[in-house]
């Protein structure tokens, strides 16, 4: 094997290790499976040739030799063998103990996501893994999988009903039953209708009354589990719009949960029922579908960065909100939050994903215009992270609050965000801060600035950022009685001829900085310089008099539907600040 220029040496070397895989001695077997790991980076056609013989290796009643030989798989996978090992490692998932199972199950999804070679065949294999080893798939892989199925717009009664069908006979693996549920209460008149048949299908007869009942099993099998029965209750409202028939039934089913001791629970119960009874005017909009989820996106954040580029899917444009009122607003009641997984309490581990993010020495306070945003859908990482270095709250809302207003006063988005956010379900009894702009439902957006006095010497306004198209000014006051605290008003203005839409502005800082972002006055930046949008920023500096401001920036807007993103760093702040 170290004689590097004699290929026919190591070739009989890997050989001579295959044969020892079939040797009765587990020492000898666990020593070549070591030096098979060796020898692959080196040649891997070799290796190759005693694929068979490794694959044995995983079915071996040895733990070690078991988890040693599946490592070697995963790393033997490629884009021509990938279909015949998958189905191999599937088919023994059946089978294998369940102390092997956690590993085989993340390293098979792992294989399926990496050498995809088409939608439907990775859901397909995903559908399978989850029936029989959903209860040990970790919530990133569900997620993504629901990410792919949002962009297969041509696949998604398929989903559905394969959904239906694998959720009939394995009802006890909670991630495919999660997955089921978000796609009946997305896509359920699809099931009913047999909408978007595929050639490979049979037609299955599914009532109305069949879905709803997939749901309401769901949510008493698994009553240990929160956000299992907070996702079915989101499912059964938005079926109680799809299927009016059925709406009376849901809402028994929904009220029976008013009573909880689980506040999470009480709390939909009770606004949803309200929602049922109450607001059947504004109902449809409340459940309106998912727009599509990007998988680029949500891609980059699971790898801890974001993409160089703006992404975008096949499906329908997304619409990130500016702290503005937008028409087609994306549903306010959203079955899945699949960001929220990764947006914690301000705390100090939050500064390495943020350095990754932005390429600077970054704290928990990234924000970006938009803080009152209807929804979460996982499209953006940046939205993730909105809640990182915002104000405290000044007030939290008690349950009883809430019931009182029910839909028609003004509730925070973000109380609605954790209405609808499964996946960051805490249990407690506390509601996140009321700190963003509040929304009426009926109204629209009603961004609330507090008043402020400016204080202090008074700073030059900079050029903060310009190209030949756009420009940014900052200007600069001072908080009454704090001079760690500036606040900036930074106006945009466009130069080019081109009107730019859903423009968003979004900033990051580093660690000795706290950064706070107002709504914007718009999101449409006129063009030829005829007007401009303003946002005000709120920047707390535990360094001041030590180190001067700075902070990176990252413009997005589209011109004539197409998407433009821009980055820069901003480090000539005025002294003093």
């Amino acid at each position: 094997m170290s004689i590097e220029d004699n290929s026919g040496l190591r070739m009989l070397a890997i050989n001579i290790l295959g044969r020892f895989l079939s040797n009765r001695d587990n020492n000898i077997r666990y020593v070549a499976l070591n030096m098979l790991m060796r020898a692959i980076t080196v040649d891997t056609q070799a290796v190759q040739r005693h694929r068979a013989t490794i694959l044995e290796c995983v079915k071996d009643s040895d733990a070690s030799i078991r988890k040693r030989a599946l490592e070697l798989v995963y790393l033997l996978v490629n884009e021509s063998n990938v279909k015949s090992l998958t189905k191999e490692l599937i088919e023994y998932l059946e089978v294998s103990d369940q102390d092997f199972k956690g590993d085989l199950t993340a390293k098979t999804c792992s294989i399926v996501e990496k050498f995809s070679t088409d939608k439907i065949w990775y859901i397909d294999q995903m559908l399978k893994v989850l029936s029989e080893a959903g209860s040990f798939v970790k919530d990133e892989v569900w997620h993504a999988l629901i990410v792919v199925i949002s962009n297969a717009s041509n696949l998604h009664g398929y989903t559905v009903r394969s959904l239906y069908k694998a959720v009939q006979t394995s009802g006890d693996q909670e991630s495919l039953v999660r997955v089921a549920v978000w796609c009946i209460g997305e896509y359920g008149e699809m099931l009913v209708n047999n909408a978007g048949m595929l050639g490979i299908e049979e037609p299955i007869t599914v009532t109305e009354s069949d879905a709803v009942d997939v749901i309401e099993i769901a949510i008493k099998r698994h009553i240990s589990d929160l956000t299992t029965q907070a996702m079915c209750l989101i499912a059964l409202l938005k079926l109680s719009c799809r299927f009016p028939v059925c709406s009376q039934r849901i809402n028994d089913i929904i009220v029976q949960y008013k009573g909880s001791l689980v506040l999470e629970l009480q709390q939909r119960s009770i606004e949803f029922n309200s929602v049922i009874q109450k607001h059947q005017n504004i109902r449809s909009l409340l459940v309106e579908k998912m727009p599509v989820l990007d998988e680029a996106t949500y891609s980059g954040r699971r790898a801890g960065s974001l993409p160089a580029t703006v992404s975008t899917s096949n499906g329908a444009a997304i619409n990130l909100p500016n702290g503005v009122a937008k028409p087609s607003a994306a549903p306010l009641v959203d079955l899945l939050d699949l960001s929220s997984d990764d947006a914690p309490v301000p705390s100090s581990s939050g500064g390495d994903f943020l350095q990754d993010l932005l390429g600077v020495d970054l704290a928990p306070a990234l924000s970006q215009l938009g803080t009152s945003q209807t929804q979460k859908s996982g499209t953006d990482v940046l939205l993730d992270l909105l809640s990182i270095g915002t104000p405290p709250a000044q007030s939290s809302p008690s349950t009883s609050d809430i019931l009182s207003s029910s839909l028609d006063n003004k509730i925070s988005v973000n109380t609605l965000q954790r209405l609808s956010s499964p996946s960051a379900l805490s249990g407690q009894a506390s509601l996140p801060a009321v700190g963003s702009p509040v929304m009426d439902l009926l109204d629209g957006f009603a961004p609330n600035p507090a008043a402020r006095e400016d204080n202090g010497p008074a700073y030059p306004s900079i050029v903060a950022f310009e190209t030949n198209s756009l420009k940014i000014m900052f200007n600069f006051s001072k908080a009454p009685g704090n001079p760690q605290t500036t606040i900036i008003q930074a106006t945009f203005t466009n130069k080019s001829p081109n009107v730019y839409t859903d423009f968003i502005f979004q900033a990051a800082v580093p660690k000795f900085l706290q950064l706070h972002l107002d709504p914007a006055s718009g999101n449409t930046l006129a063009a030829s310089g005829d007007g401009s949008i303003t946002q005000d920023l709120q920047v707390t500096n535990s360094q001041h008099g030590k180190k001067s401001l700075v902070m990176r920036t990252r413009i997005s807007y589209k011109v004539n539907n197409k998407e433009v993103l821009e980055e820069g760093q901003i480090n000539n702040f005025p002294r003093g600040l």
